[in-house]
């Protein structure tokens, strides 16, 4: 699939252009396998998960310990964890849509501004 390869890219695209991003932290790197976060603040950031053998994407903007937003992409299929309702799983048709990272940014940095967290 070549996922992890696509998003290492992203990642520091991301770190590079984004003004509010402060750093970027590979917490796992391998061929298959990618887990990072870029930071906003030291207990906010975006984490990100890439597992090239089993398909899977997960973005998760989290405060502390505390998920806020997310959209997975399991077994080939998008859902969506609402600000509204984070432990739910929204299959509507937007909760199933493909998004990029720099997608997904978008929306982090427009409801950080919504929750005065930016």
């Amino acid at each position: 699939m070549g996922d992890t390869r696509q998003l290492r890219r992203e990642l520091a695209s991301a770190k590079q252009t984004r003004t509010a991003i402060t750093r970027l932290e590979l917490l796992e790197s391998s061929e298959n396998i990618l887990k990072a976060r870029l930071y906003f603040a030291a207990d906010l950031f975006v984490q990100v998960y890439c597992n090239d053998r089993f398909g899977t994407i997960n973005y998760a903007l989290i405060q502390g310990d505390r998920r806020l937003y997310a959209r997975d992409r399991l077994d080939g299929q998008w859902h969506r964890h609402s600000v509204n309702e984070p432990a739910l799983h929204d299959k509507s048709e937007e909760g199933q849509r493909p998004v990029a990272l720099n997608e997904f940014l978008d929306e982090v940095e427009t409801l950080l501004i919504e929750l005065d967290l930016l």
